[in-house]
């Protein structure tokens, strides 16, 4: 016989959010992306793009500690492209999520508010999440955001956190917008950055941090039990899910299945020590003619502290800005095939546990990001037809299990070239909200 879909129940003073979060991802993009001619220069325009393509949320960075908890003047935050402003080598400039063209100057409090203004306006929900500790403060002018984090002591840094968002939604009730949030999360991929810091490292740092995470959540719900919290996970750790805090009131998780991406990534090094990287192979297989070399491509020593605060890898960064795209892609399509079953299954696999530990505590569960991994800006994987349709196999097993939200994928947002692949957005984003049978 058939089964009816799982239904997503949200407790009785949730009933003004949607059964279901068609998500797109504007992650820190929507505030250091504002200069002109800029994906996010006109916000009322991008959501009303959102909304027509299908979206009923976003997911961003909202940069609660610098604006609640830093001690940093944000009333004309300098903001700038990650070689620094007016930079001649376009250090990031073809890198997806870096490429930042215009420096621009905001007052981030009164951009927060109108942010939430114009979400409202447009009927769409946000997930108030922070990339503080992985990449956010690499696009400021100056380091004082990016030090006033790395004073916090690593094991209040999630505390700190939880405090942070309190107070942000403290600051959107007091200008009649909490009702926009749709849920809240401490952090982005609380297992991948400078969270893990001093941790002992004997088990994997899920585990390791579930302590901090339960007490960040315990801070955020000791004044705003009515909202939800969730960790955050990148991937689906399904060998470390007993470390989930127990006190979370929603879970997110980022099921990148990688495959054949992480076979590149392996094979060029793009995450490993710079002296190891096959300059020639890189030459010959993946980079574009006249890519300087390796060692040529650095950020100017004066913004050096850059790199520091974010978590990308030089190798990963040269190679993104100066590879050819359609070698990288073609690399993508020529090793495919052997990995196209575990692809498969990892995403249906990891989507199961995810729903599965999501039941076990009792709360709701969402996707912010997936489905292949990181790819250059320029790569059109995700959108070709192996990509597209692992974005639909993901959308079936989201709805399949009962998920509270999902994503089209994580290229799917105003910062990407993917924003322009309308059909695929609009079927996806269809199929996941339809009424439940």
């Amino acid at each position: 016989m058939p089964t009816e879909e799982p239904r997503i129940v949200l407790p009785a003073a949730l009933d003004h959010l949607p059964e279901r979060l068609a998500i797109t991802l504007w992650d820190f993009s929507w505030y250091v992306r504002t200069g002109p001619g800029e994906p996010f220069a006109d916000l009322d325009a991008a959501f009303a793009r959102a909304v027509d393509l299908g979206y009923n949320a976003v997911r961003i960075c909202a940069m609660p500690f610098l604006l609640f908890r830093s001690g940093v003047d944000t009333s004309a935050l300098r903001l700038e492209p990650l070689g620094g402003a007016g930079a001649s080598n376009g250090y990031g400039s073809r890198v997806r999520w870096y490429d930042v063209r215009e420096p621009t100057v905001i007052d981030a409090k009164a951009h927060l508010l109108e942010f939430c203004r114009a979400a409202d306006r447009h009927g769409v929900k946000v997930i108030a999440s922070s990339w503080e500790y992985q990449q956010s403060p690499a696009f400021a002018a100056d380091p004082a955001w990016y030090e006033a984090l790395h004073a916090v002591d690593p094991e209040d840094r999630l505390a700190v956190l939880g405090e942070a968002q309190a107070d942000l939604v403290d600051f959107l009730a007091e200008h009649g917008l909490a009702h926009v949030i749709a849920c809240v999360e401490p952090h982005n991929e609380v297992q991948i950055g400078h969270l893990t810091a001093g941790l002992p490292g004997v088990e994997d740092a899920v585990v390791e941090l579930q302590g901090r995470l339960e007490a960040g959540i315990a801070a955020f719900q000791a004044r705003h039990p009515e909202v939800l919290c969730a960790p955050n996970y990148g991937g689906v750790p399904i060998g470390s899910l007993r470390g989930l805090p127990r006190n979370a009131t929603a879970l997110g998780f980022h099921p990148y299945v990688y495959g054949v991406l992480d076979d590149l990534i392996e094979e060029f090094g793009l995450r490993r020590d710079p002296a190891l990287f096959d300059q020639a192979r890189a030459d010959a297989e993946l980079l574009r003619a006249g890519a300087p070399p390796l060692a040529e491509w650095r950020l100017p020593e004066a913004n050096a502290w850059k790199l520091k605060a974010s978590i990308m890898q030089p190798v990963e960064i040269y190679v993104h800005d100066w590879c050819d795209p359609e070698k990288f892609d073609r690399w993508l399509y020529n090793g495919y095939g052997a990995h196209r079953i575990a692809m498969a299954n990892r995403l249906r696999d990891w989507i199961d546990a995810a729903a599965d530990h999501a039941a076990r505590l009792g709360v709701p569960v969402f996707f912010g990001e997936g489905w292949v991994g990181y790819t250059p800006r320029d790569g059109r994987f995700e959108e070709g037809p192996v990509g597209a349709q692992i974005c639909r196999d993901a959308i079936a097993h989201s709805v399949r299990v009962g998920a509270w939200g999902s994503i089209v994928c994580s290229n799917a947002a105003p910062q990407h070239p993917m924003w322009a692949d309308e059909a695929l957005q609009r079927e996806c984003n269809a199929a996941l909200l339809a009424p439940v049978k």
